[in-house]
């Protein structure tokens, strides 16, 4: 293991993974955190369960197209409690600003952050302020909490996957991390580039309605699809197996990602989610998905296998295969 902190344990990919397997789980490993899903679901004394996450968002640059760190931190958090079937309801939110941050910025922030929640469907009702000296912080950082109730019935998360299983996506990958980065660093593609980010509990909502036992549900944000399926696969012990063509990518992420040396697959995405349905589902739940203003792009994209536990194997356009890793760390730090 490393001696000191690296951007890359904060990327989502495989030193993330070792820093919260042998420094975090170390100290703080209870059946509960262990469940290691997108938010964390609790038995309430008497009846009834909820979900509960927490994020933090440090983003660069604060505004970018198609968001900003106040709306991403509610679609995240939200996102995060939908990836269990919760429905999400409350949030907190916690701001570290730093000294010399104009406040014409912090009320866009601030205002956004409101206008997201109110879409979201969800009140914030706690929060916190800290500021740091200049030179200290990075204009904002966000920290959230969300709660939300788990619906009788609803049981979504990786331990449910079995082989077999349709893996659908919910739209194109990649575009949130390309525009970010576009912003950030001046590129100037020819295409505008918008990111993605959404809150996607009425996407889910909708999905469970039309495929109620579906098993997993996964948004690919840092390491981007390749992360989240190399996750799954390990903690539901299958193989996955993916058509690579049938990954929907626009063609100006795909130029973005050719020209800098990225694979689309290990780009953050903040508006999409993955779905592992059972196969007599699959087909109600990819019209649910297209149906949805959020879904329009929805595609199955492959399959869960018994074959090869733990690893991703993509068949390419040429017919071969490919093994799909787990990103190192992220290409594209301070994404979300």
């Amino acid at each position: 293991m490393e001696t000191t902190i690296r951007m890359s344990h904060g990327a989502g990919g495989r030193m993330m993974a070792d820093l919260i397997q042998e420094v975090f789980l170390r100290h703080l490993d209870n059946p509960l955190l262990r469940q290691l899903a997108d938010s964390t679901v609790l038995a309430l004394a008497g009846n009834g369960r909820i979900a509960i996450s927490t994020d933090s968002f440090v983003v660069r640059p604060l505004f970018f197209p198609g968001g900003d760190i106040g709306s991403l931190a509610v679609h995240g958090t939200v996102n995060d409690l939908a990836m269990r079937g919760a429905h999400p309801l409350w949030l907190t939110a916690a701001f570290i600003l730093e000294e010399g941050l104009p406040i014409e910025d912090l009320q866009r922030v601030v205002q956004s952050l409101a206008d997201a929640a109110r879409r979201a469907g969800v009140a914030v009702v706690a929060g916190d302020t800290k500021v740091v000296e200049r030179g200290h912080g990075d204009g904002i950082y966000i920290n959230t909490t969300g709660v939300g109730v788990v619906p009788d019935g609803v049981d979504v998360a990786p331990h449910r996957i079995r082989p077999g299983d349709v893996i659908l996506i919910s739209g194109t990958v990649g575009d949130h991390g390309i525009a970010v980065l576009s912003e950030r660093e001046g590129l100037g593609f020819e295409t505008d580039l918008v990111s993605d980010s959404a809150p996607l509990n009425g996407l889910v909502e909708a999905l469970l309605t039309a495929a109620p036992h579906t098993h997993c549900l996964r948004d690919p944000t840092r390491g981007g699809v390749a992360a989240a399926l190399n996750e799954l696969a390990v903690a539901a012990g299958v193989g996955v197996e993916l058509d690579e063509a049938a990954i929907p990518i626009r063609p100006a992420v795909m130029a973005a990602c050719e020209m800098l040396g990225f694979d689309p697959l290990t780009v953050a995405n903040e508006g999409k989610l993955i779905a592992f349905v059972p196969p007599e589902e699959a087909e109600a739940a990819l019209d649910a998905l297209r149906a949805h203003p959020l879904g329009r792009d929805a595609a199955r994209i492959g399959q869960a296998t018994a074959e090869h536990p733990g690893l991703v194997l993509a068949r390419t356009g040429i017919g071969g295969r490919r093994v799909v890793d787990m990103p190192l760390g992220e290409l594209l730090p301070r994404i979300c």
